[in-house]
């Protein structure tokens, strides 16, 4: 019989969890890294929720999906059949289920899991459920989607976090500020309540008696939802947390090897000793995990196009090289795209709608891991600097980037916001509406 698979994905976590060194308290996710295999850089293929998990969901680049901006916003996938699910479901045998946030379609039920559960009100106590009394002939794929961490979920909850910003630090691109902390702090307490509601789904599966037989993986969409961070294709926005325990991704292990989302599906096939589908565009990540290799590529990609307001952008990153290019010449950050929080509004208080942005940025991540050095310019970098630009160029054409045609037309009845505005939470339109 094959393994079981139980997918967990989380809104806007990036790598701020205890098994990456962060000094947040998520203890069941440690275990599971402590049991599993660790991937240190793991990127995701779009800094944005829809995008990212379409791209991880169907192994291919979010502008090769379909996927250009948000499901429930207007946008949708080329082909549901791309979908995993659908494959383990009908080219596998697998039953399929879901629990919780999906983000990839409005309507789940188009998407034919064998069963569909309550999308959000009780995530946990619907997946524990499932895996206590599942007693199918069939082997399961569970996918289970939380937002504990996003900020439109329980920071606005009525009981919502109260964390004590006195003893915590804020991310990277931050200044050490009582505003940045609280925020931090805030955040801590989501991680937290995600850490304990992923610790009582392990228990189920434990209590089921599948915790032996099911391969668990772990990610998240993209970096956390601050300033400089989510919809961004620094590291920041784009490095994600990556963690699997099954046959084979055992002993605490840890990959530093560079992986994409887009690599989760091959790997799948390859655990599976299944031949996979012609659309995907990533490659299998097991020979790093049997030490055959030391990594499987060489860059990963990432791109945004629209999240609450159009925003075309595309990433190639190497192991020391990151390259960024914008490609709607806008001279001023896309402040609709970046979710309104305490630390939002102290950029803002500080001019950050008047800081123009690079339409090309080249850094050194081994001198500049932060990328707030731009190189583009520097003589010294011109033949890296070209190297990048070919790369991305190879990578755009070989996976038909519509933006090579020009600008990106969203579809007919898509929900967007105007790019210079200052919130997503502002007026929107609809795209088409002639009233």
């Amino acid at each position: 019989m094959k393994p079981n698979i139980l997918y967990i994905n989380s809104h806007d976590t990036g790598q701020y969890i205890q098994p990456y060194g962060q000094a947040i308290s998520t203890p069941h996710l440690q275990t599971l890294a402590e049991e599993g295999v660790l991937f240190r850089n793991c990127f995701c293929a779009a800094p944005t929720c829809s995008p990212s998990r379409a791209a991880l969901l169907t192994g291919q680049a979010a502008h090769s999906s379909g996927m250009l901006g948000l499901a429930h916003r207007g946008f949708g996938l080329n082909d549901v059949k791309e979908h995993l699910a659908h494959w383990l479901k009908h080219e596998q045998g697998y039953h399929t289920a879901l629990a919780g946030v999906q983000h990839v379609t409005d309507d789940p039920s188009e998407l034919d899991y064998d069963t569909l559960m309550d999308e959000r009100a009780t995530t946990v106590k619907d997946a524990s459920s499932f895996l206590k009394n599942y007693r199918g002939e069939k082997s399961f794929y569970l996918e289970l989607g939380f937002v504990d961490t996003h900020r439109y979920g329980p920071y606005f909850s009525p009981d919502g976090p109260h964390g004590d910003g006195r003893y915590y630090k804020p991310p990277a691109p931050l200044p050490d500020t009582p505003e940045t902390r609280a925020d931090m702090a805030d955040f801590a307490v989501c991680a937290q309540r995600l850490d304990t509601d992923i610790g009582a789904v392990l228990e189920a599966l434990e209590q089921g008696g599948h915790a032996q037989t099911t391969l668990v993986i772990y990610t998240t969409d993209h970096g956390v939802a601050f300033p400089g961070m989510k919809c961004s294709l620094t590291d920041h926005g784009t490095k994600v947390s990556l963690i699997m325990r099954g046959a084979e991704f055992e002993g605490g292990g840890v990959v530093d090897g560079l992986v994409s989302h887009l690599d989760i599906f091959p790997t799948l096939c390859d655990y599976l000793d299944a031949a996979p589908p012609s659309h995907l565009q990533g490659q299998s990540f097991l020979p790093l995990i049997k030490e055959e290799v030391g990594e499987i590529r060489d860059a990963v990609h990432a791109e945004v196009n629209f999240h609450a307001a159009y925003e075309p952008k595309r990433m190639v990153r190497t192991k020391r090289y990151k390259y960024i290019r914008r490609f709607d010449e806008r001279a001023f950050p896309v402040l609709p795209n970046c979710d309104d929080s305490p630390s939002k509004t102290l950029w803002l208080e500080h001019g950050w709608a008047e800081r123009p942005v690079d339409q090309e940025a080249l850094y050194d991540l081994i001198f500049d891991p932060n990328e707030a050095n731009n190189l583009v310019g520097d003589v010294a970098y011109n033949d890296v600097l070209a190297d990048m630009q070919a790369r991305l160029k190879r990578w755009m054409e070989a996976t038909n980037d519509p933006l090579l045609q020009g600008e990106l037309e969203p579809p007919v009845g898509a929900i967007l916001n105007e790019v210079d505005g200052a919130s997503p939470n502002e007026a929107t339109f609809t795209v088409g509406d002639k009233t």
